[in-house]
């Protein structure tokens, strides 16, 4: 066999494992949520078959626990049947009538295969995602991780890392509240796409010390290598095109400090690093960034580009006195290098 050939079956046969091993992951992810949602529903109807006997709730738990656990060992503990019950009463409303009425059928192993169809396209994230969603009081801000965790493909850890550094009041900061929870799930940008980037943009994955010493380039060089991190930061649909760019006009040279294409807005997005306040220069050098791409390297049915100058502190009166009134392509956003209190950014939500 030539060597091409094998590295083509090599491919698709690698191609093959790795997809079957995905489904197989979203199967038992799949039998999970369903039977922990069904023994949820048990324990549910069990409290309330009508006793008013005090601590009968925590009486059933506390049994069936020590039962459940002699016989098939860990997973059934308190907390975790407890878990249970409060992902049925939290989800039972999504789950149809007509896929309700099959806990109840007869043949209860065919209706049960039936459901995890129907589970399967109602609960895209893993058991452990859900535990988390179970700790957000805010209907509104639980659906919008959970959607956001589903299309992005988010891990625990990204998820627990955007609900730490407060996603969802970032982003109602930078936009109307509404508006956050129309848009999450939905690969469709808004009227005005900027409004898509967090307020402020957190970047404490890079490992910066917020009171140390270091340079524009000591920054642009740790996002490059914390790359992906960063672009889920920005946002959805974010393509890296490259670093310190080159623009050339009339024997002067002047380089980009990052470009990206957003594939969802179907333009260029410049970003000029600057690591102390932001100033009409910055804002005018962006421009001239900006006008370049859009006159040399913008083709025919892309949008127009933009330019976002991430700055250590913002500069709104300076931004809006430099640009036009009418501006849609020139932003300024402030970065930070600790995760921001979530009460701090509610009292400015409020």
């Amino acid at each position: 066999m030539k060597p091409e050939k094998t590295i083509t079956l090599f491919q698709s046969v690698r191609e093959l494992i790795e997809d079957s091993r995905k489904h197989i992951v979203r199967n038992v992810n799949t039998v999970m949520i369903y039977t922990n949602f069904s023994i949820g529903k048990m324990i549910v109807e069990e409290e309330q078959k009508g006793t008013k006997r005090a601590g009968y709730a925590e009486s059933i738990l506390k049994d069936l626990s020590s039962a459940l656990s002699a016989e098939y060992g860990r997973g059934f503990s308190h907390r975790n049947l407890d878990h249970f019950k409060k992902f049925y009463l939290l989800y039972r409303e999504r789950i149809s009538q007509t896929a309700s009425a099959k806990f109840d059928d007869a043949a209860g192993k065919v209706a049960a295969k039936n459901l995890l169809g129907v589970f399967a396209d109602h609960f895209r994230v893993s058991w452990s995602h859900y535990v988390l969603f179970m700790k957000i009081q805010d209907t509104e801000e639980r659906e919008y991780y959970e959607s956001e965790a589903a299309t992005g493909n988010w891990s625990l850890r990204e998820l627990q890392r955007q609900y730490d550094s407060s996603l969802y009041e970032r982003l109602a900061l930078s936009t109307h509240k509404k508006a956050v929870s129309a848009s999450a799930g939905n690969d469709q940008v808004n009227e005005k796409p900027i409004q898509a980037l967090k307020n402020p943009v957190v970047l404490e994955f890079l490992g910066l010390k917020e009171d140390a010493s270091y340079s524009e380039n000591d920054l642009e060089t740790a996002i490059i290598n914390k790359l992906e991190h960063f672009m889920l930061e920005l946002g959805k649909g974010f393509l890296f095109e490259g670093r310190q760019r080159r623009i050339s006009l009339d024997g002067d040279h002047y380089w980009v400090d990052l470009v990206f294409y957003n594939r969802l807005l179907n333009c260029f997005v410049l970003i000029d690093l600057k690591i102390g306040k932001l100033t009409h220069q910055d804002i005018g050098q962006m421009q001239m960034y900006v006008n370049y791409y859009d006159r040399k390297i913008k083709q025919t049915g892309e949008r127009p580009t933009l330019g976002i100058v991430l700055c250590k502190e913002d500069n709104k009166a300076v931004v809006e006195f430099t640009l036009p009134l009418d501006n849609e392509q020139i932003f300024s956003k402030e970065y930070r290098l600790h995760l921001p209190s979530k009460e701090e950014l509610r009292k400015q939500l409020e």
